[in-house]
């Protein structure tokens, strides 16, 4: 069993076996702000932290039958003791959470992280209502606001989804371009329907143009930087002399929507072919923008 789920089943013993599903996401997201490099991340969503990686763990261990479901909340099937099989220092952060928040209320929870963690609450449908009057201000300050048309470019290896998300969103992009031949990834949310729908849950557009992509067949030894200097030297004088079009189309997109990210694999720019896009891009007359590398 990956270790992760182990720490919801863990966090599940700790709250006697039954919660309710936005009871949860809260509880364990406050797990995370406490642990260092915790096993899953967040982003801005509707009633505030939210991870799709958990729900996604969640509705795998339902299917397996070591949890079920009901509208509103989750109970435990499994009978193991989860708790006794996580590291000792994340026994501690699971049980500091259930002592300091789990009594509380799931409007008291969403209180609480909306106040000291508004990032994650400028999504939320209701957090005028949670945090009304001067309260607000605080998620107002957290809503990004920058909006110079800018050209962003973004890789997903090593990433969570929600980390991901998280830098797009901060960035206050509104489009992301998938510049990806094949747009499918073995890595949970980063296909190309999933991340379609993740983004759109969180207000950004997407688009896939495979025009401008590399063919799987390319893109098989790539052991240094000298074989990928090489694949992007073809791809210079190959495909981008041959996509002026979808090139173009990039640009008015950049125009219409002001802040777009062409995304890929790679997490260096310098191993991705977005970056010779992007700089073949910048080229264009009509082009007077930052390229910025997330």
């Amino acid at each position: 069993m990956f270790y992760r789920r182990k720490i919801i089943l863990s966090l599940m013993d700790l709250l006697g076996g039954e919660v309710e599903k936005l009871r949860f996401q809260k509880l364990l997201f406050l797990y995370a702000m406490k642990k260092p490099n915790a096993e899953y991340d967040f982003v801005p969503y509707k009633f505030g932290c939210y991870s799709y990686s958990a729900k996604a763990d969640m509705n795998t261990m339902v299917r397996k039958e070591m949890l079920s479901e009901t509208e509103k909340k989750y109970s435990k099937v499994d009978k193991t003791v989860y708790l006794k099989t996580v590291k000792p220092a994340d026994q501690k952060f699971l049980q500091t959470v259930v002592t300091e928040y789990g009594a509380m209320s799931s409007r008291a929870l969403i209180k609480h992280t909306y106040l000291n963690f508004p990032f994650y609450a400028i999504h939320s449908s209701i957090a005028k209502d949670v945090l009304p009057g001067k309260l607000y201000e605080r998620i107002e300050k957290a809503i990004p606001k920058n909006n110079q048309t800018s050209l962003f470019t973004i890789g997903y290896e090593g990433v969570s989804l929600e980390r991901y998300l998280q830098k797009l969103v901060k960035s206050n992009v509104k489009l992301l371009v998938d510049v990806r031949k094949n747009p499918l990834s073995m890595k949970f949310g980063f296909s190309k329907t999933l991340l379609k729908r993740y983004c759109n849950s969180l207000g950004i557009e997407y688009l896939h143009i495979p025009e401008v992509g590399i063919a799987s067949n390319k893109r098989r030894q790539l052991n240094s930087q000298e074989d990928y200097d090489f694949l992007f030297a073809d791809y210079r004088q190959t495909t981008l002399l041959e996509t002026k079009e979808s090139q173009q189309e990039i640009i008015n997109l950049l125009q219409k929507h002001k802040r777009i990210a062409l995304t890929c694999f790679e997490a260096k720019p310098c191993q991705c072919h977005r970056t010779h896009l992007a700089e073949t891009i910048s080229k264009s007359p009509e082009f007077n923008y930052p390229t910025i590398h997330l």
